[in-house]
């Protein structure tokens, strides 16, 4: 009886240990010689291996005087005065306590070329995670660097000329044509093309920022300049979905609504966002109320309907979802910081962009982890969009 119990423990041992060569044994993880790491991408790698503080940090897309505490809240935002052009230790101390996903630069921020480019480049050295380095380039009006003096690069009339044209390369040649020059100066974000249709001529926002009033000529064109854009190397930030080219008012100012449907939007509005969805890097969530369409009467910015149920669901977006600037006049009338960045994770967003009061919406966010409104998984799907767009991007070295 001792003898067959050794006869078969000597079988066991001798099969665990060529269990390699044996059909249909699995070899042990403990003594696989692939680890199960090298299949992970980077940014699975890496979002294994940060804190809660960092995974949130990733969330936010903020001004670099925001960074400054010795700014007060009315300097960060105001548009053209106190602006930061250099990196200081406050600064500095700001990267490491609150480890943002990225910064965009205003006019204000810029100097030189050459200030520019160190300026930028401080702020990617002294950041554990490489960073978004965002700007508002759209050619026209809206060009913090074409429109700051000393700069020798294309300037542009603005988008309705080139959509005048009707010719989609010359809208492939402003993307590709800003784009070099913005990665040039270190930036790799740009929160362009405007992909509204501008149907209103009441509309004080939008504009000539526009390519048109004909969502099919729009919708080329918007594509046309991303494509222009990823040849460059630069990502590319489609906005205003769900459009703002049919409203009157001006969400920097407060409270802005559409009265259209779903359907109504889809026959014109959508049509350039739809399209261009399948290759942009980011949409652009504007703080339109949009009644006939969703029942939480929140912003889209702030509205799980709007972006969890029609961007994601029904119009099967998978890509990062970022609320347009939280300091503007339709949140920061309603909510604080902190409420509104809550309401804009819980509802879908990817990433907060220019809160009002940072600090406040970073802490939170953190709070509401840690109390359980939102959940770390919820901020984890997030992280991941975020990171693996970096790492498309040849970020994370």
């Amino acid at each position: 009886m001792k003898k067959i119990f050794f006869n078969a423990l000597t079988l066991v041992i001798i099969l665990i240990f060529t269990a390699c060569s044996v059909p249909g044994v699995k070899k042990p993880d403990s003594i696989n010689n692939t680890s199960p790491s090298k299949t992970l991408s980077k940014a699975e790698q890496l979002i294994q291996s940060m804190t809660l503080e960092e995974k949130i940090g990733q969330l936010f897309i903020i001004r670099p005087d925001s960074l400054d505490r010795n700014l007060t809240r009315e300097q960060i935002s105001n548009p053209t005065a106190y602006g930061v052009t250099e990196l200081n230790n406050q600064m500095i101390e700001s990267l490491k306590e609150y480890p943002i996903g990225g910064i965009v630069i205003f006019q204000k921020n810029i100097l030189s070329p050459e200030q520019l480019t160190d300026f930028i480049g401080e702020m990617k050295e002294q950041s554990k995670i490489p960073l978004f380095v965002g700007i508002d380039e759209e050619g026209g009006s809206v060009s913090r660097i074409a429109n700051s003096k000393g700069f020798d690069v294309t300037k542009y009339k603005s988008m309705e000329t080139i959509g005048l044209t009707e010719d989609s390369k010359k809208a492939h040649d402003v993307g590709l044509t800003i784009g070099s020059y913005l990665k040039g100066y270190g930036v790799n974000l740009d929160f362009a093309p405007v992909a509204d249709v501008n149907t209103n001529p009441e509309n004080i926002v939008i504009g000539d920022r526009s390519f048109g009033s004909e969502p099919e000529l729009v919708a080329k064109m918007v594509s046309a300049e991303i494509d222009g854009f990823h040849e460059a190397g630069v990502m590319s930030c489609i906005k205003h979905f769900p459009g703002h080219g049919d409203t009157k008012g001006d969400t920097h100012k407060g409270f802005v609504s559409t009265e259209k449907t779903w359907e109504e939007l889809k026959g014109c509005e959508l049509i350039p966002f739809i399209d261009a969805s399948k290759h942009t890097d980011m949409i652009m969530i504007s703080h339109i109320t949009a009644p006939n369409i969703t029942s939480d009467g929140l912003p889209s910015s702030l509205s799980n309907e709007m972006m969890e149920g029609k961007l994601r669901k029904e119009m099967n977006y998978d890509g990062v979802v970022i609320t347009d600037s939280m300091a503007m006049g339709a949140i920061t009338q309603e909510y604080t910081s902190s409420t509104a960045a809550i309401k804009a994770i819980a509802g879908g967003a990817d990433i907060i962009l220019m809160p009002e009061n940072f600090v406040e919406a970073y802490n939170g966010i953190y709070d509401a982890v840690i109390n359980g409104t939102i959940s770390e998984k919820r901020i984890d799907e997030s992280v991941l969009r975020i990171l693996a767009l970096k790492e498309k991007y040849e970020l994370l070295k």
